[in-house]
């Protein structure tokens, strides 16, 4: 499997050559220059680029390290979604502070409702709390902890190199990230001072007051990096030089809420439409929220203002604007998103009925093969999350075998050509789910996977096997015998049909009681399947002294019918073999051993 710790001194080499070069001569010619009054724009283009740069990387670093350690608990925390719009805000506003990134979120989203995991009113509520859970960032970034972030990437490097665990290791890339997006903020904020006594720049923000020029702006800036978080970061690092304006700040940050629609946006294309609903819900809500706000930025600065803390006395203007500001514009950034939420929530079912009305559905393209309803490579960003949706997938694989097996043995036992050719069709649609699957986990197995979902993932593959051996079974070897009894000319007496009967209703039961194990993760399910095998053993004994009283029978064809009833009998034995293997691939710890061990 390909993991984030298997490559951790190179990265870490490259971070430091990184940190030398920005930290040596970028600040000291900022400085310098900043004292004579010039401006080397060589030095400020790469301070400003590599401090974005380190950033967005610590962003990255952080995000996936968060998401590696979290990843079970966000999908609890999804499965707990109703539709309950107050728990879908407050779930969307948990996963995204996990994840530090409304466009992820909002992105899984999509996946989700692609994979029919969730609906559109579900999607709602979870993205105006991923816009609330966002301002997170910003809020962190507003207070002046630079000087902590080498501290922080110290820590990090120490959690790396101290510990083989991998669950620590990924708490220090977690450590590392955090502080490496204080140090970009940092080496930005360096590179900015000597732009606070250049007029050209400050005449250029102070056209940032005119909002829809700064909402443009900010809106374009942000659909370039797909990061509203990064956009709030250099807004940040301006407010701290005291080079905008609170309004121009609010007009900005309103921008940066636009631009961040256009992952979502790009996601949903070529998606089924209920993805595209989901990223227009997102673009609706940010567009109808900041012209319903930029009437009123004025007021809505001055209550920025009554809320945020005052500057210390003694300080000029621009040193009192600089103190203050970072902490107003984040302010904003984050009433903004809940005044939001608190404008639609309550709308929310209304909403849904809008977005439908707006894009509709059309006519789906005929396919001549069943398609996967789960599985979206959406999901990927998420490896629980992505293994979850197989084992959805799988579910609906195991109900077109179990009917498939609820339907094979009549036709075996009476039934005539277009019974048994029903039956052998019936496995067209489980092979090419089981295509579908395997080539989904085998994408799956790629990703960075921790041990515990590399388990997973192995444990679902061995099912899916195993189900299709079931309908290879049904499909190959009971049809044919079937197809043998026709040809043959011979019936199967009421007796044996009951007898065969008997064993069939064991191994349907443990078949749905495995396939229910393993798609709903319950233990008590697999430990019954397992169970079973004393009763297996004693029915087919039962089948067995049945058979060789028929051998010395003076039914006509008994030979024939012999052999035929005796392979239907084998063959259901393969069948719930393969049934207690799934079942065995959950019942694994304490007692359940133990059943494992007395029934196998």
């Amino acid at each position: 499997m390909k993991r984030i710790s298997s490559h951790p001194r190179f990265e870490l080499r490259l971070l430091g050559v990184c940190m030398f070069l920005l930290l040596s001569p970028i600040s000291a010619h900022a400085k310098t220059d900043a004292s004579e009054h010039e401006i080397s724009w060589f030095f400020l283009a790469i301070g400003l680029l590599g401090g974005l740069s380190l950033f967005l990387y610590g962003m990255e670093r952080m995000s996936d390290a968060l998401k590696t350690v979290a990843g079970e608990k966000m999908r609890d925390i999804l499965g707990m979604l109703s539709n309950n719009r107050i728990m879908g805000l407050i779930t969307g506003a948990i996963v995204t502070a996990v994840i530090q990134s409304s466009s992820v979120t909002t992105v899984m989203l999509v996946g989700f409702v692609t994979a029919n995991l969730m609906s559109l009113s579900q999607t709602i509520g979870v993205i105006l709390g991923a816009d609330i859970g966002t301002t997170i960032t910003a809020q962190i970034v507003a207070f002046k902890v630079t000087k902590y972030a080498l501290l922080l990437m110290a820590i990090g490097f120490g959690m790396l190199f101290s510990s083989k665990k991998e669950k620590i290791q990924q708490y220090g890339y977690m450590t590392m990230g955090l502080g490496m997006i204080f140090f970009g903020m940092g080496v930005m904020n360096d590179a900015m001072q000597p732009l606070r006594t250049f007029q050209p720049f400050i005449d250029v923000m102070a056209s940032m007051a005119n909002p829809i020029l700064a909402i443009v702006v900010a809106a374009i800036f942000t659909a370039l990096i797909q990061s509203s978080s990064a956009t709030m970061g250099v807004l940040i690092v301006l407010a701290m030089q005291g080079l905008i304006t609170l309004e121009a700040g609010i007009a900005l940050a309103l921008g940066a809420n636009i631009g961040t629609c256009v992952t979502a946006g790009l996601a949903s294309l070529g998606k089924p439409r209920e993805a595209v609903r989901v990223a227009v819900s997102h673009v609706l809500f940010k567009i109808i929220g900041v012209l319903v706000l930029l009437p009123f930025i004025g007021p809505f600065a001055k209550f920025i203002v009554y809320i945020s803390p005052s500057p210390s006395e003694g300080l000029t203007s621009l040193e009192a604007a600089a103190s203050v500001l970072p902490r107003q514009v984040a302010n904003a950034h984050t009433l903004f998103n809940v005044a939001i939420a608190v404008l639609f929530l309550p709308l929310v079912a209304q909403f849904a009925r809008f977005v439908f009305w707006l894009v509709p559905d059309k006519p789906l393209p005929e396919v001549e093969e069943i398609q996967p309803k789960y599985l979206s490579e959406m999901l990927f960003q998420t490896p629980s999350l992505a293994l979850d949706a197989a084992r959805h997938e799988i579910k609906l694989m195991g109900k077109r075998v179990d009917l498939m097996n609820t339907a094979m043995l009549p036709a075996v036992l009476t039934g005539n050509k277009e019974a048994l050719q029903a039956v052998r069709e019936m496995d067209e649609e489980v092979d090419v789910l089981y295509k579908h699957i395997v080539n989904y986990l085998a994408e799956v197995s790629k990703l960075q996977l921790n041990e515990y979902q590399t388990q997973k993932m192995v444990k679902l593959m061995g099912a899916v096997n195993d189900l299709e051996h079931i309908g290879d079974v049904i499909e190959v070897n009971l049809v044919d015998l079937g197809e043998k009894r026709l040809k043959k000319g011979f019936k199967i007496s009421e007796a044996t049909q009951k007898v065969i009967n008997t064993v069939h209703v064991v191994v349907s039961d443990a078949l749905k009681a495995a396939v229910r194990a393993l798609v709903e993760e319950d233990k008590d399910f697999a430990v019954r399947a397992i169970s079973m095998s004393e009763d297996m053993d004693r029915l087919v004994e039962q089948a067995d002294l049945h058979q060789a009283k028929r051998l010395v029978s003076e039914d006509s064809g008994k030979f024939e019918a012999y052999s035929v009833e005796v392979e239907i009998i084998e063959k259901l034995k393969r069948i719930y073999y393969h049934a207690k293997r799934i079942a065995m691939t959950v019942a694994e710890s304490g007692e359940e051993k133990t059943v494992i061990s007395e029934a196998a």
